[in-house]
């Protein structure tokens, strides 16, 4: 069945435009003071508290009065999303924090254990930190990863945060406050030296945090000077944001939203492909006036709207939502790209699903979608060897196997050379995998084994 759109609201985007929102957010400090929360016990919200503690926790008004459907909590996908739930730690992990908090007030000793626990889920995966991030005269480069090697990823130090922190984020540790586990750097000329020194770069990524919290100077300082004669070669600007499900008012109302859409076309009109990475993880996320308005100033100004997302155990665990999901981007203009395997990082045992159930999923909701739809690729493991796909199951010789492809890879020469492994209906990430058919290691451990060996990947900047 299709499903009812229980939250749009009557107020039209007239309404927004003449009485904007006070954009207020709440952290775990202020928890408290969230009145919808009081519908739950007071057991329920020290075991958020809890949580609250290890993982980040920060949601702003408007998801809290917009997105979630308050009488389904907590089964609402949106709360979900943005509320801490005791099953995002291990039992025993859990306890050791709720004794801790029962025990003491002292934010020392609380963020002491805190980091036990965080060291424990791996912060850092895919080797971000020790195959990632470029380095000049034996100094990593701060606030850069050149994973591939067309693509650049930029950190800038005014994006380290986002409008609302999704539960599930494989970037928690960016927000914990611990400065050996950030990616960070606020000095743009770092990043256009980066750029112009190698020619074989054709996007660049400015991810975070969000980039979308920044203020419209920043991202000029960032993106204008791209449009001088040496940075030719950098087509395409990718921007990885959360705000038109979190804050669409970016582009709507905020005080530098007009200077923004400006910027945005400015960049488009001179010839550079502008793409906003979208993330929505349920369809409940589009249907406010005020996205939708988000949405077309956005497309009138030239750019292109690209959309992804993790499927999430109590989120989005379901072929129908993300048909919908997709077939309501496709009305909207949007075109999806990505559906992603849960990283292996935080919270991922709360909402992984075996690497079966993401197929199944994937296949069964794009049965139910047009062409235009079927643009988004997946289920899409980014692991430490490269963007893995799950393109099926089958059965070769009278083995059961799952087939795989990079998308993309540290070795361009791996993206789209099939391999296979072994079926296993319970594995959920790609080191889970054993290989298939009798071979003792995939064809490209031993090259990536040498990379891990090294510390570098450099077949990234040639």
């Amino acid at each position: 069945m299709t499903p009812v759109l229980p939250l749009i609201r009557k107020q039209t985007v007239a309404a927004y435009y003449n009485v904007p929102e006070h954009f207020q957010v709440y952290t775990e400090r202020q928890i408290d003071k969230i009145e919808a929360l009081k519908q739950l016990s007071e057991a329920q919200r020290f075991e958020m508290k809890v949580v609250a503690n290890v993982l980040p926790f920060r949601v702003n008004k408007y998801v809290i009065e917009h997105l979630i459907d308050w009488q389904k909590v907590p089964d609402d996908p949106i709360f979900q999303l943005v509320f801490p739930q005791k099953g995002m730690l291990s039992p025993n992990d859990f306890e050791h924090m709720a004794s801790v908090l029962r025990s003491t007030n002292d934010r020392s000793i609380i963020v002491q254990n805190a980091n036990e626990i965080r060291h424990r889920l791996n912060p850092h995966p895919a080797e971000q930190q020790s195959l990632n991030v470029p380095c000049e005269d034996n100094e990593p480069i701060e606030g850069i990863q050149h994973k591939y090697r067309e693509t650049v990823l930029f950190f800038p130090g005014q994006g380290q945060v986002c409008h609302s922190f999704c539960s599930f984020c494989f970037r928690w540790a960016q927000f914990i406050g611990d400065k050996n586990l950030r990616f960070s750097n606020t000095e743009a000329e770092k990043l256009h030296q980066y750029l112009a020194r190698y020619k074989s770069i054709s996007d660049l990524l400015i991810t975070g945090g969000d980039p979308m919290v920044m203020k419209t100077d920043h991202l000029v300082a960032y993106l204008e000077p791209l449009l001088r004669p040496e940075f030719d070669h950098i087509q395409t600007i990718r921007v990885g944001t959360k705000s038109l499900s979190f804050w669409p008012h970016r582009y709507v109302s905020d005080e530098d939203s007009n200077q923004l859409i400006i910027l945005l076309e400015k960049m488009v009109k001179a010839g550079k492909h502008i793409a906003i990475m979208a993330h929505f993880n349920h369809w409940r996320e589009m249907v406010t006036p005020v996205v939708q308005e988000a949405i077309s100033r956005l497309r009138a100004s030239g750019v292109v709207i690209r959309t992804q997302s993790p499927l999430l155990n109590h989120i989005n665990n379901d072929p129908e939502v993300w048909a919908y999901m997709w077939r309501e981007q496709v009305r909207l203009g949007l075109v999806p790209y990505y559906m992603f395997v849960e990283r292996d990082t935080g919270a991922r045992r709360y909402f992984e699903v075996p690497l079966l159930r993401a197929w199944q999923v994937y296949r069964e909701a794009l049965q139910r979608v047009s062409g235009l739809g079927r643009t988004v690729r997946g289920p899409s493991m980014s692991a430490g060897p490269g963007k893995v796909e799950i393109q099926g199951v089958s059965e070769i010789n009278g083995e059961k196997v799952f087939v795989l492809r990079f998308l993309q890879a540290r070795n361009p020469n791996w993206v789209q050379q099939p391999f296979f492994a072994q079926f296993d209906p319970e594995a959920t990430w790609l080191d889970q995998l054993k290989p298939a058919l009798g071979e003792e290691k995939f064809f490209f451990q031993d090259e990536y084994d040498a990379m891990q060996k090294k510390q570098t990947s450099p077949r990234a900047y040639e």
